[in-house]
């Protein structure tokens, strides 16, 4: 069908008043809510890209514009996806309820670098630095107010970041992961606010740690493990505290700053929201976030 040229501009004005309408209403939901145009730019689903790699976020509902924001940083495990994180309603929910930032980090090819792993393909201390950077301007994340956690070889890159520079985040979370042999002599950085977990029956990252790639590799032993940290601290020789909450059985240290805890449960290899909801709030409690909010 023809259509003359006077037809013709008025379609055009009324497609452009439509896709201005759109993006009208688009920005003044964003606004609404209280994130900005930058930030809309990526989240959920939508992977957020930087140098040397890329993360997910799931920002917390109803979150208040002018509250510090914190954020859980979660590492997958081995040949793991990030989007497949940030999917779990269970990590969501989580991240609601605390009222802080879900950021799932992605591994190039699936993995982490860290000393003595089989993977050497980017410097992660300094990707995460770039995340935290990256956080404050695009979504106001506090970076006083940051925790790591990891499952598996996610575990075990918390546990190396957390030995070289444990002020990188205000506290740590491994779960299912710890040390690789040679394991360090010491750790040239304080100890850290570290609450890890682990399955007494877990079979793919045991306590005592297993050989891979034919002995070329080794998985450390999580209570020498903690023995590098405790030694380090003058604290080999002393009794643990022992608490139980829900079917996590603890031991925890107290070297002069930051915390050693050790939780078991007689599950195998697993990840559980509960166990990283739990590790932020103890966290909270002695920084005193949960007092001032």
């Amino acid at each position: 069908m023809h259509i003359g040229l006077s037809q013709e501009r008025i379609l055009i004005s009324q497609r452009f008043r439509l896709v201005a309408c759109s993006s009208f209403l688009a920005s003044a939901l964003l606004s609404a809510s209280g994130v900005t145009l930058q930030a809309a730019s990526c989240g959920g689903e939508m992977p957020c890209d930087i140098e040397n790699g890329q993360y997910f976020i799931h920002m917390p509902e109803g979150r208040q514009g002018e509250a510090p924001l914190g954020a859980i940083f979660y590492l997958h495990g081995y040949r793991g996806k990030a989007v497949n994180a940030i999917r779990n309603k269970g990590f969501q929910r989580i991240a609601d309820e605390l009222g802080v930032a879900f950021v799932a980090v992605q591994g190039l090819q699936g993995n982490w670098s860290f000393p003595t792993g089989p993977s050497n393909l980017r410097d992660e201390s300094q990707f995460f630095d770039d995340i935290l950077d990256d956080l404050s301007d695009r979504f106001g994340v506090d970076k006083e107010r940051t925790m790591l956690s990891g499952f598996s070889a996610g575990g075990f890159m918390t546990w190396y970041q957390a030995c070289e520079d444990s002020g990188k985040f205000s506290g740590y979370a491994p779960i299912a992961g710890a040390f690789w042999k040679p394991l360090p002599e010491e750790c040239p950085t304080a100890p850290p606010f570290l609450f890890h977990v682990h399955g007494t029956t877990d079979t793919v990252v045991p306590l005592a740690g297993r050989p891979l790639g034919g002995g070329r590799w080794h998985q450390g032993d999580v209570f020498k493990s903690f023995d590098v940290w405790r030694k380090q601290n003058g604290l080999g020789e002393t009794e643990p505290r022992k608490l139980t909450d829900g079917n996590l059985e603890c031991e925890r240290w107290t070297p002069a700053s930051g915390l050693l805890e050790l939780c078991l449960h007689d599950g195998g290899h697993s990840v559980q929201a509960k166990w990283i909801k739990r590790a932020w709030n103890e966290l909270g409690n002695m920084k005193g976030w949960n007092d001032k909010g």
